[in-house]
């Protein structure tokens, strides 16, 4: 498929003259500078230094966001629009407007050409190239408009669904300046392209050298970008509008102010003279404040009566529900209006009973009997709706554990540790005792030996004797 000439990122350079000499008039002099100035907006807004950082910025966040964030639709939409601004660059299109300007006659001599009639001024070729490179840059913006368009609107997207909340405000922030730099730069490319076509039309006329043969120019950026990216390049007058009258009511008002602040410096005061005070005023103070002090001690606030009220009908629901099911929903609906109330406490106990009331449900539908496990629940989620006197004794232990839990853990690894130590201790006593009463053992028996052995011997020696042997 064939590329069109304005579509490459390098379009050939024709092989023709640069510049011809036609008739200068003043009408040629002064479309030559309005092309001029138009070319250095285009530039002023390439080269500028807001557009180098945010560009920059946008390199450092897929750079820092290359493997945590890669299968991210913002990531993928960020890369889309550092695609467009890479071949932007490529286009190289400051180098081909700063030849135009190399080829355009500076002031001095256009006041010099006027008088002598004729100036060399770029030929119709070099006009139509550097037509195709506008027209390819204004392709680009638009595109680029559109890829930031997206990238923010996923970016606020996830915003909205709380993900990645500062990375998503940090890259909203740097889409929206480059969609704005980007705008400026198409509206600047307009004007420019209109100015080319106007001195196109001249150097046409008088020097014919035609360079596009298979394609032609279109009249204006608008009919070439098409009705959707056409709105881009039309400023919004009712916007205008409205600043002006903004401005005008602001400098009303900052004259106003300037007016009574000078009025009040030329009011004199004498700062001996005592300012005289009203008794009316203290009386309604005293009053006021009794008012105040009454309702407060009397009446709860609306907020306070709304939340009683609020607790009240979960506990309701909470004792008519059947089932852990029904409770399961009730449990979520407190959740998430704990949560937009900003009652933490009462939110924390609830989400620990939501995920002991959908283990419980698991059972219910597996078939166990769990209705005592159903009034228990319900008491200690009547508690957890309102915190307040003895909480139920699974509660109770799950706050005492949680309150003392690194302190629990110090105190049992010593007392485990003090107790191998004894039994270590114990052991060793055990075996030396064994050890002792294994030697007395085999001391004793050998004792009673040697004394049977005496007792036998002198026994024989007495039988022996008594015989007259």
């Amino acid at each position: 498929m064939a590329v069109e000439l304005w579509n490459r990122v390098n379009v050939p350079f024709p092989s023709a003259v640069s510049a011809v000499r036609v008739p200068f008039t003043a009408q040629t002099a002064a479309d030559v500078e309005t092309l001029l100035t138009e070319r250095e907006n285009v530039l002023k807004l390439l080269r500028s230094e807001m557009l180098q950082t945010e560009v920059r910025l946008l390199y450092e966040l897929l750079y820092v966001l290359n493997n945590s964030y890669r299968g991210n639709k913002t990531f993928k939409a960020l890369k889309q629009v550092e695609q467009c601004v890479n071949r932007l660059k490529n286009m190289k299109l400051d180098a081909a407007l700063q030849e135009l300007s190399d080829l355009c006659p500076n002031r001095i001599q256009r006041q010099l050409s006027i008088k002598d009639g004729q100036c060399v001024v770029p030929s119709q070729p070099t006009l139509e190239w550097i037509c195709l490179k506008v027209l390819g840059a204004a392709r680009l913006t638009s595109c680029t408009l559109r890829r930031c368009s997206r990238a923010f609107t996923l970016a606020k997207q996830q915003m909205k669904w709380e993900e990645f909340v500062i990375l998503n405000v940090v890259i909203t922030s740097m889409l929206s300046r480059l969609w704005v730099i980007f705008r400026g730069v198409l509206l600047a490319l307009s004007g420019l392209y209109r100015q080319l076509l106007e001195l196109l039309r001249d150097v046409a006329r008088v020097q014919p050298m035609p360079f596009l043969t298979d394609f032609s120019l279109p009249a204006d950026l608008a009919q070439f970008l098409g009705p959707s990216d056409a709105l881009l390049l039309t400023k919004p007058a009712a916007h205008s509008r409205a600043r002006q009258e903004k401005k005008q009511a602001a400098k009303k008002l900052t004259a106003e102010a300037k007016k009574t602040c000078a009025q009040k410096r030329k009011l004199k005061e004498d700062l001996g003279v005592a300012v005289i005070r009203g008794v009316g005023l203290a009386a309604d103070r005293k009053s006021f404040f009794k008012l105040c002090r009454t309702f407060t001690e009397g009446k709860s606030t609306p907020k306070q009566t709304s939340r009683a009220d609020r607790r009240h009908e979960f506990q309701k629901q909470v004792r008519d529900a059947a089932s852990f099911s029904h409770l399961e929903i009730r449990v979520d609906e407190m959740i998430r209006w704990c949560k937009s109330q900003r009652m933490g406490k009462e939110k924390r106990l609830l989400t620990f009973l939501q995920l002991k009331c959908r283990q419980m449900k698991c059972l219910e539908a597996a078939g166990y009997n769990v209705q005592r496990k159903l009034q228990t629940f319900k008491k200690e989620a009547c508690w957890a709706s309102s915190p307040e006197g003895s909480a139920p004794k699974t509660l109770r232990s799950l706050a005492s554990r949680r309150r003392v839990h690194g302190r629990i853990r110090f105190h049992t690894l010593r007392r485990l540790m003090m107790r191998g130590g004894v039994k270590r201790k114990e052991q060793a006593g055990r075996q030396t005792r064994a050890r002792l009463s294994g030697d007395d053992l085999r001391s004793g028996t050998a004792r009673e030996a040697t004394c049977r052995s005496t007792v036998t011997h002198d026994d024989i020696d007495d039988i022996f004797a008594s015989a007259g042997l």
